[in-house]
């Protein structure tokens, strides 16, 4: 059964948090938030300004997208969603071949994208065989062009563009997308997309959104199963920035300067905001 809590911390930003006794109830509240993001995001561009619904997405782990895959090729989901109007990006990739095992569009593709119609026109991965700071200029090379022929919304506080969702996981370390603890790609500014070549992660070249193009979003899910994410969670989102280091993780840089911030956890990953935690423990 879903359990929500509303909550703000430093920056008196309202995020919520949805717990879930299984990953099916999850991929189910997922798949119909899903959905109402998009319904709304082509409903407002149609009316404002006749564009597109653009869509974020980026891999979960296989079995819950693999449940939410199922959840969206179903009804009602197969029949109310306009697929020709989402556009698919990635906001980390690996710099892998596209059918290499650890390429986030290999699972992507075939655990959903395969699945549904989306326009193959409409799915921008990177450019596999270019140097991983190549495939990052590229990429936001290609992001820019469709900002600025508004295919991408543009956000109202700065020049990033403003996806309509993104959907990210968190690490154990309390990393989302690729940026990591201390690490120099947070302090970015001006970029949009960057690389890394030392994830602490194998493989170690990647390239990743920025944090102000990720808070540009009208809507970001961040999703945590498990116990060992339990920590990172706590460290994100509780009212004392604790368990993982005085430095704030990365996940807790997330701030939707315009938009709305949901956490999707199964009990696992809750387990430290309710045994550690009072201001939670009492209001699930």
């Amino acid at each position: 059964m879903e359990r929500e809590v509303m909550a703000s911390y430093e920056t008196k930003k309202i995020f919520e948090v949805r717990v879930f006794e299984s990953l099916d109830e999850m991929a189910t509240d997922l798949a119909e938030f899903i959905s109402q993001v998009s319904e709304i995001s082509v409903k407002r561009k149609q009316q404002i300004y006749n564009s597109v619904c653009i869509f974020m997405y980026v891999c979960l782990k296989s079995q819950l997208l693999f449940s939410l895959k199922r959840k969206l090729c179903e009804a009602p989901y197969n029949k109310t969603l306009d697929w020709s109007k989402w556009y698919v990006f990635w906001a980390e990739e690996r710099a892998v071949a596209k059918n290499h095992a650890e390429s986030n569009y290999k699972l992507t593709k075939e655990e959903f994208l395969s699945k549904v119609p989306i326009p193959n026109g409409h799915v921008y991965s990177i450019n596999d065989n270019a140097t991983v700071e190549e495939a990052a200029t590229d990429y936001e090379f290609v992001i820019r062009q469709l900002v600025k022929i508004r295919t991408v919304g543009v956000s109202e506080s700065n020049d990033c563009p403003k996806f309509d969702l993104i959907l990210l996981n968190i690490g154990p370390d309390g990393h989302v997308a690729s940026l990591f603890p201390n690490h120099p790609a947070l302090e970015l500014k001006d970029d949009w997309v960057t690389y890394i070549t030392d994830s602490p992660e194998p493989p170690p070249e990647r390239i990743t959104f920025t944090l102000p193009v990720i808070n540009s979003a009208s809507n970001i899910a961040i999703v945590a199963t498990g116990e060992d994410k339990a920590k990172a969670v706590s460290s994100a989102i509780s009212d004392c920035n604790e368990g993982l280091g005085a430095t704030p993780v990365p996940a807790r840089m997330v701030q939707p300067t315009d938009g709305k911030l949901v956490w999707f956890l199964d009990e696992a990953a809750a387990s430290s905001l309710e045994a550690g935690n009072d201001a939670y423990k009492n209001q699930y």
